[in-house]
């Protein structure tokens, strides 16, 4: 079957919460509406347990052999590292290799339990590596041959939106921010190079960590203007701003030429069905 007429269903999986669009594909494709659930965690289990439930749930009901399935996993379930450029790397088992190498460096044994999936490796500009747990690749991946699903891909979020809008990402050094509910991404590239990613918690404010968060990288970098900018992507914040006088200005990546994919997590949709499932 040509993939022109293939229906697709796309979601954002994060915990607690799924978000799902189905496409009926053909020459015109049709989005149906919205769905956002929302679950409470289950103790003593990953956090991605409740919403694979879930998704799975949703899943039967959309249920139709050959229809794509694409997956976009939120930052709180990936760990990334960078990877400089090797002028003497070019092959993609060197790729991996020094993937692992960066991985286990940075993250020790934890490692053997993850699925590693690099991005496209140039030997000037380096790459970003993001790690998946193996059990919910696993999950996903039998998911998908349960219900005669075609799993399209499963795509951590920071490297999604990137792919997206990097086109938009101007100036030397670039601060690229993605913030979900309870978590700020940070990536900073130089000249195109990947220098650092920094993925961590929000545990009281988010206005508040991100500038501090912000501010340290800049340090960390050794090199930070009167004014920076930064090139954020929060959906699901869209009232959020900085302080005047702060040393940051953000440029919102979100345009109206480029909008956010539809299954995105969003603070208020319009369209979309809201429901929750049981504790």
């Amino acid at each position: 079957m040509s993939r022109l007429w293939r229906d697709q269903i796309q979601v954002f999986i994060a915990p607690g919460r799924i978000d799902l669009v189905r496409f009926s594909r053909g020459f015109k494709p049709v989005q149906a509406a919205k769905i956002t659930v929302s679950c409470q965690s289950m103790q003593g289990a990953p956090i991605w347990e409740s919403s694979l439930s879930q998704l799975e749930k949703n899943l039967i009901h959309a249920h139709a052999a050959g229809t794509e399935l694409a997956i976009t996993l939120s930052n709180h379930f990936i760990r990334y590292v960078t990877l400089q450029p090797q002028a003497e790397i070019t092959t993609p088992d060197e790729v991996k290799s020094y993937a692992t190498f960066r991985m286990r460096e940075v993250y020790a044994e934890r490692v053997d339990s993850w699925v590693l999936s690099a991005s496209t490796w140039n030997p000037v500009s380096g790459a970003i590596c993001a790690a998946i747990p193996r059990d919910l690749m696993t999950r996903l991946e039998e998911m998908a041959v349960r219900y005669s699903f075609k799993l399209k891909e499963a795509e951590p979020y920071l490297a999604s939106v990137y792919d997206r809008w990097q086109k938009l990402l101007l100036g030397s050094k670039t601060y690229f921010a993605v913030i979900e509910t309870g978590r700020i991404c940070i990536a900073i590239l130089t000249d195109g190079v990947w220098q650092t990613i920094r993925n961590q918690l929000v545990l009281h404010n988010v206005t508040d960590e991100l500038l501090a968060a912000l501010d340290q990288e800049a340090v960390l970098s050794g090199n930070k203007e009167a004014v920076e900018l930064v090139y954020l992507f929060a959906p699901e914040h869209p009232e959020l701003t900085l302080p005047k006088n702060c040393g940051w200005s953000i440029v919102p990546v979100q345009t109206e030429q480029i909008p956010a994919l539809a299954h995105y997590p969003s603070a208020v949709a319009n369209n979309t069905e809201m429901s929750q499932c049981p504790a």
